[in-house]
């Protein structure tokens, strides 16, 4: 009887390897998709397959709607940035920092329009041990993109830039809001809580410059009536956010849009799992709109 130690027993013969993950993805999609939407399609079929588990589906669709929005989609509105204002005394911009307890600001001159550069927290310690340090000299350079920029674009232009933050200008050169590397990257893996989402809490509808509004999604139904002086019903869902699905009977799709009543919900931010952001505008109620149709041609 041979030794089971020696080499040669050592040296069984492996069984063969099933294909990999990838292996069998490959051989899924083999059929060269035309479009994204083929390919979303392709992912729901390798999920209902179980080759992929519902995190995984949700991180590929999130790759895949990261290659269509855009900066606009999902920057913080100028109206919720927290900035330090350089021109105002030490002291006063200290006690806003400790406040919010960001890790990083986009330094200002008086008005949000005139960004001068980034302050990291971190940074400050130095003041502690050199009170006439020039603030400025603690400026980091701020990176300006313009809202239109596809975020897979603007990821790699934070990795290569080796900064987290940039301001987004519209197309007077105006700053229209900011965005983070963590911003993009929650569109890939779902939302990262820290104090950012803390802070934005309490502050789930914010009207925009052109007269729509910036729904959380997860603002309560109550809520949004008061606000908006709506009957929206919470007998399907207590959030905003859940009512829009229900509409869908899914969960939608970035850039997708549905009328309730007298006011169009487009989704802005969004994975395979909930909603997250919405645009709202009113318009008019559909009755108003079919009768205007009925009318005679002038």
């Amino acid at each position: 009887m041979p030794d089971p130690s020696s080499p040669a027993a050592r040296r069984a013969p492996k069984l063969p390897r099933g294909p990999s993950l990838r292996e069998r993805l490959v051989s899924l999609i083999s059929g060269e998709p035309d479009s994204r939407e083929d390919l979303a399609d392709v992912l729901d079929s390798a999920h209902k397959r179980d080759l992929l588990d519902d995190d995984a589906l949700a991180m590929m669709h999130g790759v895949l709607a990261v290659g269509e929005m855009t900066a606009a989609d999902i920057m913080v509105p100028r109206q919720q940035m927290d900035v330090v204002d350089i021109t105002q005394p030490l002291q006063h911009w200290l006690d806003q920092i400790i406040e919010t307890s960001h890790s990083r600001f986009p330094a200002v001159e008086g008005d949000v329009d005139h960004c001068v550069g980034l302050l990291l927290a971190k940074d400050l310690l130095r003041l502690t041990r050199d009170g006439s340090l020039d603030l400025r000299k603690l400026l980091r350079p701020a990176m300006f993109v313009p809202e239109s920029r596809k975020l897979n674009l603007l990821l790699r232009d934070l990795r290569v830039g080796r900064t987290h933050m940039a301001l987004v200008v519209n197309e007077h050169g105006e700053v229209a809001g900011l965005i983070t590397i963590e911003d993009i990257l929650e569109q890939i893996v779902g939302d990262i809580e820290d104090e950012h989402d803390e802070v934005q809490a309490d502050d789930g509808i914010v009207q925009m410059d052109d007269g729509t509004w910036r729904v959380d999604a997860d603002t309560s139904v109550a809520e949004f009536n008061e606000y908006f002086h709506t009957e929206l019903s919470d007998g399907t869902s207590t959030t905003v956010g859940g009512i829009v699905a229900y509409e869908f009977g899914r969960v939608p799709k970035v850039g997708e849009s549905v009328e309730i009543g007298e006011l169009r919900f487009h989704v802005q931010r969004a994975d395979a799992r909930r909603v997250d952001i919405l645009r709202v505008e009113r318009t008019p109620t559909l009755a108003e709109r079919d009768a205007g149709q009925d009318e005679p041609a002038a």
